[in-house]
């Protein structure tokens, strides 16, 4: 039991070594933005976010939810 969490907790300690040298050798130290709308490629294929998509769906007069 002792070893698995020693073991465990090594593999976190170095995933956050590896995330923080990520962080410090970027030149404005932030991650990418993984929005679909922050994406080019997605937004060429015609693809939104899912918030997007159920906006644009119950705009359309003949799919439009009433409450």
């Amino acid at each position: 039991m002792v070893q698995t969490l020693l073991i465990s907790g090594v593999l976190l300690a170095v995933g956050m070594a590896l995330l923080l040298v990520k962080v410090l050798g970027r030149k404005d130290g932030t991650f990418s933005s993984q929005h679909i709308h922050d994406s080019q490629a997605m937004r060429d294929r015609g693809i939104h976010c899912v918030m997007d998509q159920d906006r644009e769906m119950r705009s359309q007069k003949k799919l439009k939810i009433n409450h």
